[in-house]
């Protein structure tokens, strides 16, 4: 029977943490973005900061 250290050294396992943890990069850097956008920087400074596109910065303010 497999341990929690067992199923922590399977592919399946660390693919999906390494999932998990993306999302939660990507979730903090929206949540970023909206802030900066709040306080009055530009799309430019933001993308900048941030590194997403103009594009992404503008769908988040709709």
């Amino acid at each position: 029977m497999l341990g929690l250290s067992d199923l922590k050294q399977t592919r399946v396992y660390q693919e999906a943490l390494a999932e998990g943890k993306e999302e939660g990069i990507t979730e903090a850097t929206r949540k970023l973005a909206l802030k900066l956008l709040r306080i009055g920087m530009s799309l430019e400074q933001i993308s900048e900061v941030t590194e997403l596109s103009l594009a992404q910065i503008k769908d988040l303010q709709k």
